[in-house]
């Protein structure tokens, strides 16, 4: 019983950011979203002409988070919404910016779920949406490297990440699991005590899209 308990304790607070792969984190860089809004029409709508494919209701976009003692907490959005366009080779690029309601944030637990929203964490009355703007969409073996701006709490970064990504006539699936520090975006509270809530967290994608207009 004795060992159970031990590992058990030692599964509780293990880091879930341990077993997934950083993203890398840049300052933004220009997407070919933000070309259009300073180009001329003409020139604007050559840069983003593709076929747009709309986010479905059933795309998914979760995290976990952890603190050294009590272990981790899962979460997520109810509400990503946003599109892509998809080029004649078959290439990904932004149709503006994927938007993320900050307050359809959701967790395990009620009370974290609050504690979230407020000044402590994203400050959803001040910052009440989330942005991941893509900017390249490169395939690497079996496998694609995802660059986009992400916009969180006010600060704008450039992060890159490994993901499965499928296009066909009918859905573009993108599927990753790739962790973040927090702490870049400005989201510094470090809990109370010896609990530390650990710098990295963890993000779930599992983004479908299909043919269609927002």
């Amino acid at each position: 019983f004795a060992v159970s308990l031990m590992l058990s304790f030692m599964a509780g607070c293990s880091d879930p950011a341990s077993e997934t792969p950083d993203a890398m984190v840049n300052d933004p860089v220009e997407s070919s979203a933000d070309a259009s809004a300073t180009s001329g029409a003409d020139e604007a709508t050559a840069e983003v002409n593709g076929k747009k494919f709309v986010l479905t209701g059933d795309s998914v976009l979760k995290f976990i988070g952890s603190k050294t003692i009590s272990g981790s907490h899962e979460g997520g959005f109810e509400k990503v919404t946003g599109a892509v366009l998809v080029t004649e080779d078959g290439s990904i690029i932004a149709d503006g910016p994927i938007t993320i309601d900050m307050n359809s944030i959701y967790t395990d637990n009620e009370k974290l779920t609050g504690h979230l929203k407020n000044k402590d964490f994203f400050e959803v009355e001040t910052w009440p949406t989330s942005t991941f703007t893509i900017t390249s969409v490169a395939k690497e073996g079996e496998t694609h490297m995802v660059t986009g701006n992400l916009e969180m709490h006010g600060v704008t970064k450039s992060i890159t990440f490994p993901a499965n990504v499928s296009v066909t006539d009918d859905m573009v699936s993108v599927k990753a699991n790739f962790d973040i520090n927090r702490k870049l975006w400005n989201i510094n509270y470090d809990g109370m005590g010896d609990n530390i809530i650990r710098d990295n967290v963890v993000l779930m994608l599992d983004i479908k899209a299909s043919p269609g207009d927002a």
